[in-house]
């Protein structure tokens, strides 16, 4: 297991030290749209985020029998950061509901007074300064415990609302943005895309055009990394959507006069996504204006006894739940690929 980074394919590594974790969970109702994602149990995917929040904090779910796992059976990439959180424990671990329609049990939880957000093809509903504000005003508040902060996110469907925030805001990158299939359901998402961005005009401004195409996660993140970034050292723990987040923020430093402290910024993927046929982190990421420290870690079920882990291999789930930047947290405190799959087959046999 080792950590690159995505624009030189040099190794690389995140700072030294504990982390505190936040796990920004949210449903935008798209997650839906019948077929539309695979990141949870069918007819219950607005579940997924609550189960993913009482999973990496307990090592249980409450809210249903079981863990999350697309339809082919791939479990919920939580597994993958509470393996971590066992074998190096983060700092402190904590749930951000961003619009939950099930708040998690047993969790530590931080309210935002944010409802889940409408599905985009029906206009998202949201009031997008509010949410980045709100962002903003945790990412100044925020006490960090350890030595610097991983955000991860669970937000079901969440890259076709990144898809179309993205759009929305100007960046050519419709075919960018990866997916929890291995194969994608272009048309389902594409008609979903294109229903939301006839929502936007051109005398809208950036806020309002985010009001009908995004979702609370990647707003909230958004305002949270501009202000956080400015005091301590930020990872954002996850793919194509937290590129989106990234893309967000920097699209308002006009209208917000600031911008992100880039130098205090970091994004952990996942070799999947980083290394996804189907989609393209590093173009979505030089849109950027500024060069971001961008990371990925190599990980494999290879050895897995569980035949369905290998499945993650083959270009399924690929990231969420802070996967990618748990392993780069792994891979930073020299704990090794094996220890981790153990650990996840151990928990999956326990379950």
């Amino acid at each position: 297991m080792k950590t690159y980074n995505i624009f030189t394919d040099q190794e690389d590594s995140l700072p030294e030290g504990k982390a505190d974790f936040l796990l920004a969970a949210s449903v935008t109702k798209t997650c839906e749209i019948e077929g539309i994602t695979q990141a949870g149990i069918p007819g219950k995917i607005p579940l997924t985020p609550t189960l993913d929040a009482e999973f990496i904090v307990d090592e249980k779910v409450y809210s249903m029998p079981e863990l999350a796992e697309t339809p082919t059976g791939v479990p919920t990439p939580a597994l993958i950061t509470r393996a971590v959180h066992n074998l190096n424990p983060f700092s402190s671990m904590e749930i951000l509901n961003l619009g939950l329609e099930s708040l998690p049990q047993n969790s530590p939880l931080i309210n935002f007074d944010i409802a889940p957000s409408n599905s985009i093809d029906k206009g998202a509903g949201i009031d997008a300064k509010e949410i980045i504000r709100k962002g903003m005003k945790f990412g100044r508040e925020y006490e960090l415990k350890g030595s610097y902060l991983i955000l991860g996110e669970s937000t079901p469907s969440g890259t076709t609302t990144a898809t179309a925030s993205a759009l929305a805001l100007g960046y050519d990158l419709r075919e960018d943005f990866s997916s929890s299939f291995l194969n994608v359901p272009n048309d389902i998402r594409v008609k979903t895309i294109d229903n939301a961005l006839n929502f936007i005009t051109k005398d809208m401004d950036n806020f309002e055009k985010l009001s009908h195409t995004s979702d609370n996660m990647l707003l909230f993140c958004a305002g949270f990394i501009l202000e956080a970034s400015r005091r301590f050292h930020v990872v954002l723990a996850g793919g194509t959507q937290m590129a989106a987040s990234l893309l967000i923020a920097d699209a308002l430093r006009e209208e917000l006069l600031m911008r992100v402290k880039s130098d205090n910024i970091t994004l952990a993927t996942t070799a999947w996504v980083a290394n996804d046929a189907k989609s393209d982190i590093k173009k979505i990421l030089a849109q950027l204006s500024y060069t971001p420290h961008a990371i990925y870690t190599t990980f494999s079920f290879a050895n897995a006894e569980i035949p369905v882990l290998k499945k993650y291999d083959d270009g399924e789930a690929k990231e969420g739940v802070g996967a990618g930047a748990s392993l780069a947290y792994a891979n930073a405190n020299k704990v090794k690929n094996d220890e981790i799959l153990q650990n996840i087959q151990f928990m999956m046999y326990s379950l």
